[in-house]
């Protein structure tokens, strides 16, 4: 009996094995990556930030920021619109893309507004408008309460911030142990199942998208420091903050958001002074590349109204 425990254990551990070796996913060559996804860099308070920056630059300027495990790329079909009467700037995010791991090692709220804030200053902008979607919406609300003089207008696609199953306040997130294995694997069935929660339609993540959201992933030192920043966040209650928002604000929340329900809008709307909402029916968490005109259209009005 004992051969017999000894053989099965032994063709469990060979079972082991072989399902970490085909799960195993090196990092990709930044050279290759930077050929792929072109971008300007410029270094802000020690960090190597990819950024592009488009549009005529005297006009007002708009600065994107995406949400969590995303990058530049996801506003490629608004900031080609966008551009035509805005100085349109977007960048990957401290830990992400081919910004990657801050060799600070600090995820929080407070640097991605330091870093914010020194882009600014490097490219000559006093003020801006800002829209950002889920994790960029809670640094643009949040930059928009600590800079008032330095937010022309307020766009939130789907923000983050208000507790939710699983993010309390003032509490540390408990990282699941499965997470733990993020640096050494990337199976692209789990990416697109993680993904498809963000799309109403879930014809509209393509084959491109899927890839574009791996390959940036696999960027070296990125899935480390998504775990870091997983483990630094730290939610308070948004209400105190909001309420010192001056700037008008737009927003945005696609009614069938699998991620962040319509349902949150409310919470903003009770504490945002000069806020209003706009709905986008059969639409999810990153309207603009789901349906980038229809999303796109509230906003340049929106933009406009605030344009000199």
């Amino acid at each position: 009996m004992s051969m017999i425990l000894a053989w099965v254990a032994g063709v469990a551990a060979v079972g082991v094995i072989a399902l970490a070796v085909w799960l195993y996913a090196p990092d990709k060559p930044r050279p290759a990556l930077e050929a792929a996804y072109p971008g300007d860099y410029r270094t802000v308070d020690g960090l190597r930030v990819r950024l592009r920056d488009t549009g005529p630059r005297t006009a007002p300027a708009v600065i994107l920021l995406h949400g969590f495990g995303a990058s530049l790329e996801t506003w490629d079909a608004w900031a080609e619109a966008l551009s035509a009467h805005f100085r349109v700037i977007r960048f990957d995010l401290p830990g992400f893309g081919l910004t990657g791991a801050d060799p600070a090692g600090d995820y929080t709220i407070a640097r991605d507004m330091q870093i914010l804030s020194g882009l600014m200053d490097q490219l000559g902008l006093e003020r801006a408008s800002l829209i950002g979607n889920s994790l960029g919406g809670r640094i643009a609300w949040n930059f928009a309460a600590h800079n008032p003089a330095r937010v022309a207008r307020l766009v939130l696609v789907s923000p983050d911030g208000f507790a939710s199953p699983g993010f309390d306040y003032d509490k540390a997130p408990d990282i699941p142990l499965m997470m733990q294995a993020l640096p050494y694997v990337a199976p692209r069935s789990l990416l697109r199942m993680n993904l498809a929660v963000a799309f109403a339609r879930p014809e509209a993540l393509s084959e491109a998208i899927l890839t574009r959201y791996r390959d940036l992933m696999l960027a070296p030192g990125v899935r480390g420091a998504i775990l870091a920043r997983m483990a630094q966040v730290m939610l308070r209650d948004p209400a105190p903050v909001l309420a010192r928002i001056a700037a008008p604000t737009l927003l945005l929340w696609g009614e069938q958001d699998g991620m962040i329900p319509i349902s949150n809008a409310e919470d903003y709307l009770r504490n945002l002074p000069n806020a209003r909402l706009v709905a986008l029916p059969n639409l999810g968490h990153v309207p603009f590349e789901e349906d980038p005109a229809t999303s796109l259209a509230p906003v340049k009005a929106f933009l406009s109204a605030g344009a000199p």
